[in-house]
């Protein structure tokens, strides 16, 4: 047990997969798990356990934000051994080729700052994917046949951006969507020697103003969650 997590020692799978919303916990492990059991409501950010295919997996929320979600990483990591940690979750799209309901796997993750750059100082750390689960999302995707884009994100510190001509650049420079967590799973998947992929949804488009329906979020998330299970071998 921690601070954040009520789990009991070995209540956590060494493969935890990380929607924000708590609630979307929930969904996905009763919806594809077998025999989910609640370990962790602490706060109400809920993580269930259950297995996949014979295999353990634990899907807990991490909240909104990379502060948030290093709270949560953190301790999977240190005190419940967690070794492979996917971000499953919603973005925007940034280029007209990424279109709604495509899945992005996101190779790298630029930000402005993370919860990490008190350790970084000065240095400009480049935090990416580990290349073996994005390799194997890529083909999930490919089988199910959903668009998929593979490549750089940005991950802000901040949902009402005011900030245009930042825009405006990461568009020019390739950047495929905007979310606010993976930049700093990266970063503590490279400090801990773990693995970590970011798969998103685009459920919203900065350059079109599109928007999905909520219920088709629904659908597309449960792709992405098949995909994430099926990338990390569980």
């Amino acid at each position: 047990m921690t601070i954040h997590i009520g789990a009991k020692p070995g209540e956590i799978a060494e493969t935890v997969l990380m929607p924000g919303d708590p609630l979307r916990a929930k969904w996905a492990a009763e919806t594809f798990l077998d025999n989910p059991v609640l370990v962790n409501e602490v706060r109400g950010m809920l993580g269930f356990t259950g297995t996949y295919k014979g295999n353990r997996v634990t899907i807990h929320g991490s909240g909104m934000g990379m502060p948030s979600l290093s709270i949560y990483a953190n301790e999977l990591i240190r005190d419940y051994g967690a070794k492979t940690l996917i971000r499953i979750g919603s973005c925007g799209g940034m280029q007209d080729h990424v279109k709604l309901r495509d899945l992005i796997l996101a190779q790298s993750a630029s930000s402005i700052s993370t919860p990490s750059r008190g350790i970084f100082r000065e240095f400009n750390f480049a935090p990416g994917a580990d290349f073996d689960l994005l390799h194997k999302a890529f083909h999930a995707a490919e089988a199910k046949g959903v668009t998929t884009h593979v490549g750089n994100i940005y991950s802000s510190d901040v949902f009402y951006d005011e900030r245009p001509d930042l825009n405006e650049q990461m568009t020019r420079h390739g950047v495929l969507g905007v979310e606010m967590e993976a930049a700093e799973l990266y970063n503590l998947a490279a400090r801990h020697g773990c693995r970590a992929l970011a798969v998103l949804t685009v459920s919203d488009h900065l350059l079109t103003g599109e928007a999905m329906p909520a219920a088709e979020r629904q659908s597309s998330f449960g792709d992405m969650v098949e995909i994430a299970l099926e990338a990390a071998g569980a």
